[in-house]
Order: structure tokens, then sequence, then C-alpha cells
């Protein structure tokens, strides 16, 4: 292994590579050209094309396994998190030889399952690097393995045409100039005060090794920007230094410091190319040229965890990855490797059964475009646009029962409708409410069916109000409501309802049309952990509720509010928190009933 350097040496190494003729030094920002639309649209095509990554999170946390005295729930932040002094987390590197890891089979992993992309970890928050830095012997090179599994995976990815990408930390527990130095980091106590220049010297030394080593890379994923130390400008400087080494890269949002949380989108004053949703999906799509990425684990940690049996089912993944794209945006889904350089089977097994679905249904997914429609009860549509015809990907998540598949809206002329799977036609009728589609008794995939449906130009498609049932009930569900603020409509496993109401400036609301006026009885569905206030309105009318705690966000009550009157015409909804002691409650269906 290489002897420990100095941290003069370190910093002279980093400044000498960054010194090289025609790099910009830490201390003089790079300059990139100025970029059209058309130019940025040509750099970001194959990333909109691709919409489904495959991440892995892979390092020497790996070897504890998520275990450390008696506790099982440790991952990637296990040093963090364990606060063990940074000399004994060392430790773990000397035990880290993945004997089992084999470039292709990852690869071939990742392609097999429809992906088009590959985001590793060069580097994590403790600050290991997945490859032999001049840098630093905090590295691959240290280990008992000494192979260094970047290359071999880059070497692979260009043979089966899969981009290679990788993440970087922006943050470093391990290094003694990272501005926000843990106690615990007991290999600096002598190394002075932490200097951030130094610091991002280093940080960009080791870009520039990643970004000349291993061919063109697809995006960097830049992570650990929120601490303190990091600022705008630092941002901005790395994310134009990459460019300039790579002028095609794309580089995440992560970089600078915009980013609104777990949400990932920026707000204000943001850097990068896309946003990045973390073990979320929004609730709408952000328009066209808003970039986005949502990352989630397919259990409940991102490193590997010995002890986590959390796995997601086939289809909650099936229908997160058709949720994004829908959406318009990607999909990029986490592994965690073992220590020994193999993935878990339970992750294979997840692999091989959603890479069988994209094999019948990928074109409803590579390429495509956000729904036209608000929300569809029944899942979800993506688009394609081909001259003047449209295509829609219908992806059918619960199959009718009575063999109907509305379209509300949708005015364009049908030109044809068939099942992607088998080709069978499809009849169509169209009313004065929409298009509806005439389906088979049984759905060819319970994991999602797919519907091509044709149509002449681009979608137009037309707002349509709900409807007092002929009973005089208005059912009100989460699914059809209009959010303003942060709050979002949460969906999938078990979820059907607003939430992450955590702001008491946020609301939501409902139109509806009312066709039979009278008194009616108003009931709200909910779950909360704590009991908050709100304010429910409909035409002047107002209405308090507190509401009760239910246990958990999962488990909903119904709540009886009081009376209101309702008169005929289009109608709006509003529930709004009471701001003083408000407390995050979720809301799955307001119903209006006849007092009889």
């Amino acid at each position: 292994m290489k002897p420990r350097q100095t941290l003069l040496s370190l910093l002279g190494a980093a400044l000498c590579l960054l010194g090289q003729p025609g790099i910009a030094s830490a201390q003089t920002p790079a300059v990139i050209p100025n970029e059209t639309p058309a130019q940025r649209d040509a750099r970001m095509a194959w990333f909109r094309e691709a919409r489904f990554g495959m991440f892995i999170h892979w390092g020497v946390y790996s070897v504890p396994a998520g275990e450390w005295n008696g506790k099982t729930g440790y991952g990637e932040w296990f040093l963090e998190e364990t606060k063990i002094h940074v000399s004994q987390y060392e430790k773990f590197a000397d035990q880290f030889n993945p004997v089992k890891f084999d470039a292709k089979a990852w690869v071939k992993a990742a392609k097999d399952a429809g992906m088009k992309y590959i985001v590793i970890t060069s580097k994590h928050h403790d600050g290991f690097g997945l490859w032999d830095s001049q840098l630093t012997d905090w590295d691959i090179a240290r280990t008992p393995f000494k192979r260094d599994p970047l290359k071999e995976l880059a070497a692979e990815c260009r043979k089966a045409g899969i981009k290679f990408c990788l993440y970087h930390s922006i943050m470093d527990w391990h290094h003694p100039d990272w501005g926000q130095r843990r106690a615990w980091n007991d290999l600096a106590a002598n190394a002075g005060p932490p200097d951030m220049d130094r610091y991002t010297a280093y940080m960009k030394g080791q870009l520039k090794e990643l970004l000349t080593g291993y061919g063109p890379l697809g995006l960097l994923w830049f992570d650990g920007e929120w601490e303190k130390p990091w600022t705008h400008e630092r941002g901005v400087d790395v994310y134009e230094y990459v460019r300039s080494l790579q002028p095609s890269l794309i580089v995440n949002n992560r970089v600078g410091k915009g980013r609104s949380g777990m949400q990932g989108m920026d707000k204000g004053n943001g850097v990068g190319d896309y946003g990045t949703p973390e073990q979320e999906i929004p609730a709408t799509g952000f328009g066209p040229g808003v970039d986005w990425e949502s990352c989630m684990t397919m259990n409940n940690h991102w490193g590997y965890n010995k002890a986590d049996f959390s796995w997601k089912s086939t289809q909650t993944l099936v229908r997160n990855l058709i949720d994004c794209a829908s959406k318009g945006g990607n999909y990029l889904l986490n592994i965690g490797p073992t220590a020994e350089g193999e993935f878990p089977a339970v992750s294979m097994d997840r692999l091989q059964q959603i890479g069988a679905w994209m094999k019948v249904n990928h074109d409803a997914i590579y390429g495509t475009t956000a729904s036209p429609f608000k929300r569809l009860a029944w899942g979800r549509c993506t688009t394609k646009v081909a001259g003047t015809t449209t295509t829609l990907y219908l992806h059918v998540f619960d199959w009718p029962a009575n063999g109907k598949l509305g379209l509300p809206g949708l005015k364009n002329p049908v030109l044809s409708a068939t099942l992607l799977a088998n080709g069978r036609t499809l009849s169509v009728a169209t009313n004065s409410t929409g298009v509806i589609v005439s389906l088979p008794a049984t759905a060819p995939n319970a994991l999602s069916s797919t519907v091509v449906l044709k149509i002449q130009g681009a979608p137009e498609v037309e707002t349509i109000l709900r409807m007092q049932s002929a009973d005089g009930s208005v059912q009100l569900p989460a699914s059809e409501a209009t959010t303003h603020g942060q709050l979002r409509y949460e969906v999938g496993d078990g979820k059907d309802n607003i939430g992450h109401w955590t702001n008491p400036e946020d609301w939501v609301e409902w139109q509806f049309r009312a066709t039979q006026p009278g008194k009616m009885e108003v009931s709200v569905e909910l779950a909360a952990e704590q009991s908050g206030k709100f304010i429910l309105e409909l035409a002047g009318q107002k209405l308090e509720g507190t509401a009760p705690i239910t246990g958990s966000y999962t488990k909903f009550q119904r709540l009886s509010l009081g009376t209101l009157n309702l008169g005929t015409g289009d109608a709006t909804l509003t529930v709004r928190p009471i701001a003083a002691g408000w407390q995050p409650l979720n809301l799955k269906s307001v119903t209006l009933t006849p007092v009889k």
C-alpha cells in the first residue's frame, strides 16, 4: 500500500494536477462556453431517452454489513452514525476483499433489467475511493483486493452500450480539511484547523483523475453539499471545472446549494443540470425542459445491510419506473453489493423480473415524455410524438372490471388502439366526456399492462370536473386534489393520500360540479400522529376540524365536521391548516353526503 502521505504532499499533488496546461486551478475557475438551448438538448438527449438507471452504493461500509455492537440499522452512513474513531473505521479497508466482484456480470444484470446507465460511488461521505488515487492512501489500493473496480466497470459499460457514471461525495468525514470536521476523526487531531480551499483543491484533483482516466462519463452525481462549509460559489466553480474537462458531461444539482431537501428540486439559486428527488416521486412533473431523476432504494438502505429484509415488491418497482416516466423524469434504482462483490440475491430477482416486464414494454418507457393528463384513476400515461401522430402509452395498474378504460377529456381523433403485449386490436368509442377503450377480460400482466393509443395531433385534454353522484353525494379523493405548496399526493405501497403536509401555509383544493342543491354532511378521512386543526371552506362557509390521533400516518379515520349548504354549478372546496399548533396529517378524501 502507498505510505500515508502528509497533508502538504497531498495538497502539492492536487495543485500539480490542477495546474497542468489547459486545466483550471482552484483559484482560477474554469470557463465553459455559453450553451444554447439546442446544445443543452443535445447534451441531455441520452439522459431523457434512458429513463432508467442503476445506482450502486459500495465501499468499506459493506464489511460490517449494517451491524455494530448488537445494532443492525447501519448502512453507508456507518461512520457518522456509530461515531467510531476514523482509525478504527480504516480497519474495514483491510478486510475489504471482494473476490467475487465481476464487472461484466454487474453490467449484464443492469442491461438485462432494461437500465441504460450505471451510477456508482467513486467516493461516499466516508472519503474512501473505489479507485487508486494518487492523492490519498485511503482508497482501494490499501485493501487486499487492490484491483480497480471503476476501471473494470467502465470498460464493461462501454462494451455493453451502457453509460458509465460516477457518484462523488462533496462532504468527506475522513479528510482533515473538510470544514465541518467530526470530533471522532482522531487522525485529524493534530492537523491544524480545516481549510476548505485546500480541501477543494484536493477534491478537484481527485475529480480530474476520474474525468481523465476512465473515459467519457455520462454524468457526475454529487452529494453531501448541505453542510455549511460548501457554498454556492464553490459549486459553480466545480461545475465549470468538471465541464471544462468533459464538456458533454451532465452534472446533477447537488453540486450547488439550491436543492430543496429530499424533494430534490432547486429553489432559488441552483447549479447543475437536473433535480434529484430522493426516496420519493413528485406528485406531478415540472414541464418541458426541467429534467429530474428520482433515486430510490430496493429496501431501506443504500449500502448493504444484511438484516434489511424490507424489499419492495417487483410491482412497486415497475410502477415507480412508470410513475417517473409519466411525469417526465428518470428512475435511478439502487443496489447495495456485499463486501464479497455480489448483488444480494433478492436484488437480482427483482432485476430479472423488471427485465422481463421491460422486454415487452420498453417502448412505453424509453424516450417518452410526460402524460397530458393531470391524473388517471387506473394508472399512468407516457407519450411519444412523431410528426402529426402522438402515441399515448396507457399503463393500466387497475384493470377495469367492466372492461372500459376511460380517458377523460381527450379530444383528439383516435387512429388506433392495441395491446402492447400481443398487438391485439382494441375497439374505441368517444362521447362527451372523452375516449373509452374496450379491454379484454384479463390483463396481460399483473404488474402493469400497456395499451398503445395512437391519436392525431398533439394531445388536447379538456379538464372534466367531478360530477355529483346520482344519490346526491360528492366524493373528493386525494388523487383529484390540486395541491398548493410543498405537500403532495402520495401513492403506492398502500398510500393514496395528500401527505408531507408540514408547512401550515400549504393547502389543497377540489373543483367539482353540483347538480343537486341541499344541505350536506361533510366528513374527511385522515391519519395523524399528533392533533392539528384545519379549516374546510365551500362557497364562503367554513367548518373547523381537529385531527384525531390515529396512531400512524397510514391508519385512517373518518371525521365528521358538520353541515354546509351546496348550491348548483361549479364549486371549489378547500382545506387549509390553522397555523397555531399545526401538526402534519395525511388526508385521503372529503365526502359530502345529503342530509335526509
